[in-house]
């Protein structure tokens, strides 16, 4: 069975008409987040460049499940950050609401300096329009665990479905595009075959193109080798870090594979209750982990193998 989030119920398009915020923003709430950004300005690790990612009081409540608690967090220009945690401790949800397929409760998201849950009018911030939510999360790419190919389609179909008729590309810059990708992850013998006649680890290689194809400046991956065997699992996984080395791209990666987080990224961020408990350089978080919560879950992870 294949395995899906358990942060919240799985619903994998965004449409345009998505609500990015459950209610309008008070100008108490707006002199907040401008605190909370002036904040982690300050901060050392964000002082050499400005945020490509920045989450100022992200709050995503599910009724009474507080999912995501106050979150605040800065990914600089091509940093490699894992996020890693227990089950339900709010990973996969901060990407969903990055990528705007769930509605924030409060706070606001901004990527590559401008606001994407908000933007301004009359002087104030105001919860987005679709034209405007549809104009900054062009700039954002997802895979998901589950590889949700158009089945009817051929690997290269699948690749420029979005160019074409959200980019506005002609159909052959796409082709030529999507040949390129598909070669980048491998594929380049697989663009004239369906999602049928894919293993598991092809299936998710061409998501990644898909993906990419959109020119993206960040890309989001949510446990993308859940649902694959241990030999599969290395091959996305080769993907991702040749992606890592080659291209200036921003990732964000939620992950169970420990050893992948501790080679690939710039900064690991433990999760638990919908918060941050600890983050850092991934040789000093997984050999000093210094908060309890954090040692708890990586002795239960070694104890595991």
């Amino acid at each position: 069975m294949m395995k899906t989030s358990s942060d919240a119920p799985t619903n994998l398009t965004a449409s345009p008409a998505t609500p990015v915020m459950e209610q309008p923003m008070k100008r108490d709430d707006e002199r907040t987040l401008a605190q909370r950004g002036e904040d982690a300005a300050q901060t050392p690790q964000r002082a050499q460049a400005a945020p490509m990612v920045r989450f100022l009081g992200v709050t995503k409540r599910y009724g009474a499940l507080t999912v995501l608690d106050e979150l605040d967090l800065d990914v600089a220009p091509n940093e490699k950050v894992a996020i890693i945690g227990p089950s339900g401790s709010g990973k996969s949800t901060l990407l969903r609401v990055l990528m705007t397929l769930d509605p924030l409760t409060s706070g606001m998201i901004e990527v590559d300096g401008e606001p994407l849950t908000h933007m301004r009018s009359g002087g104030k911030l105001v919860p987005a329009s679709p034209r405007h939510l549809r104009a900054v999360r062009s700039k954002i790419g997802m895979v998901f665990q589950s590889f949700n190919l158009f089945p009817h389609m051929t690997a290269l179909q699948n690749t420029i479905e979005a160019p074409i008729h959200s980019l506005g590309l002609a159909r052959n810059e796409a082709v030529e595009r999507a040949r390129e990708l598909l070669s980048l992850v491998g594929l380049a013998d697989k663009c004239n075959h369906y999602p049928s006649q894919l293993s598991g680890g092809q299936q998710q290689r061409v998501a990644i193109a898909r993906a990419l194809a959109m020119r993206p400046k960040v890309m989001l991956f949510d446990e993308v080798t859940s649902a694959l065997d241990p030999e599969l699992c290395g091959e996305v996984l080769n993907v991702i870090r040749r992606l890592g080395e080659e291209h200036n791209l921003t990732m964000l990666m939620v992950t169970h594979q420990m050893g992948f987080a501790k080679d690939f990224a710039d900064r690991v961020c433990f999760f638990s209750q919908g918060k941050i408990v600890e983050q850092g350089p991934p040789r000093e978080f997984f050999s000093a982990p210094k908060h309890e919560r954090t040692q708890q879950f990586l002795r239960a992870v070694r104890e595991a193998l």
